[in-house]
């Protein structure tokens, strides 16, 4: 039989109990999940806990113990999936277990972010439809230590037992307004999403942030720490931030490359706790990095300002934005669920007129695309028609200014 915990939650452990559990799943169309990982305490990052909610049923499956998942995962594809931000988990999933959905995914914040909901965390969502205040302890817990204390159960178990209430109550309201296809299609590009691997700017990753006003000379030094650091956290599988923060990996950065000579003692921003195998590594990377030839040095990132990029047709995009803002604005919706500034700027760019267009170059889904239609539709025409006036004025031997962007934000 399936194990109760005095939490009246099953507890997953035993091929026998997993196969229960299957069991009772096939019986079931939609089923709430999601995933326990341990980021904040390994460097390589692995799912450690799997939780379950199915017709009042609540499941807690360890994957750290020694069942086969494969059944699990086979019959979860074609299940339908209702998530609470599945973007994190279906990559989760994907990276340590293959996993794929097969059949629609719901995604409860996606839900809430079209409705317009202000606040759109779960336990703001639960508060606002049960009136039940969940806590956050045990969020930033180790989920790979075992066994799990009753205050995890009790956190895992929040994160699925009210989802299948919660999508039924948000496909009711988004029906209402007719969103259903908004939320069906961001849900499926989601979907799509993490099914790719995310592409790493492996030049830059040791840019961190608060870098960006160092010197070239200081950029060697930020480098070679960065690197040394990562390699460190590697070996005994610990975050980054565990081996050095940010804030003290600038410091030594700063500190090493104004030094004249390296003394390393009280005065110097290196934590005084760490174990002489380690700084011995610490001062041949520093070593490292004062003898690398200015040339070898890393180049200074140029970022290019705003205005200066999209300085031939800003006006248009600064319509094109207003014009966002007031639909979104008559929706009910944060501008950004309608659209981004920088898939604006885009669409701008790349001179979309179209309805394919917009969705390709923004890149946006349709439901966007078909809002922001009209008023693209109208900028262009005001663009084409200052192109036409000023063809006609470059004969005129009077100089004159073109006529401004036309205001766009009526719908």
């Amino acid at each position: 039989m399936l194990t109760k915990t005095d939490h009246n939650i099953r507890y997953i452990d035993t091929d026998a109990t997993l196969k229960e559990l299957i069991s009772q799943l096939s019986y079931t169309d939609d089923i709430a999940l999601d995933t326990e990982a341990d980021s904040l305490h390994h460097y390589f990052e692995k799912v450690c806990l799997i939780q379950i909610s199915s017709d009042g049923g609540d499941y807690l499956i360890d994957p750290l113990s020694s069942i086969s998942l494969t059944p699990l995962f086979d019959i979860l594809s074609t299940k339908s999936l209702i998530i609470h931000g599945a973007d994190y988990d279906l990559r989760m999933l994907r990276t340590s277990f293959g996993f794929r959905p097969k059949a629609a995914v719901f995604d409860t914040m996606i839900a809430a972010k079209i409705l317009g909901y202000e606040h759109f965390g779960l336990a703001a969502l639960i508060e606002r439809f049960f009136g039940s205040i969940i806590t956050k302890q045990g969020q930033k817990s180790d989920w790979s230590q075992r066994p799990l204390t009753p205050m995890q159960l009790d956190y895992a178990r929040n994160d699925t037992r009210f989802l299948e209430s919660l999508a039924r109550h948000m496909r009711a309201e988004m029906a209402k307004v007719n969103r259903c296809e908004w939320h069906r299609e961001a849900c499926q590009s989601m979907v799509i999403s993490t099914g790719k691997d995310t592409v790493r700017d492996l030049e830059n990753l040791w840019r961190i942030k608060n870098s960006g006003g160092c010197t070239q000379r200081e950029l060697a030094y930020l480098r070679e720490l960065w690197h040394w650091r990562d390699k460190e956290a590697r070996q005994i599988d610990k975050p980054p931030f565990k081996v050095l923060n940010n804030q003290k990996l600038l410091a030594i950065t700063i500190w090493a490359s104004a030094a004249s000579e390296h003394i390393f003692d009280e005065h110097t921003p290196i934590p005084r706790h760490m174990h002489q195998g380690r700084l011995g590594r610490l001062k041949t990377a520093i070593q490292k990095a004062a003898t690398l030839p200015e040339g070898h040095w890393p180049p200074l990132k140029k970022s290019i300002p705003h205005k200066r990029r999209f300085q031939d047709n800003t006006p248009d995009i600064d319509a094109l934005r207003k014009a966002s803002s007031s639909i979104a604005k008559k929706l009910s919706i944060d501008s950004s669920v309608l659209a981004p500034k920088a898939a604006l700027a885009s669409i701008i760019q790349k001179n979309a007129k179209t309805l394919e267009e917009i969705i390709t170059h923004g890149p946006l889904l349709p439901w966007q695309a078909k809002l922001l239609e009209p008023a693209l539709n109208r900028i262009v025409v005001a663009r084409e028609e200052r192109e036409r006036l000023r063809n006609i004025l470059s004969d005129d031997p009077m100089p004159s200014s073109p006529p401004p962007a036309t205001d766009v934000t009526s719908t």
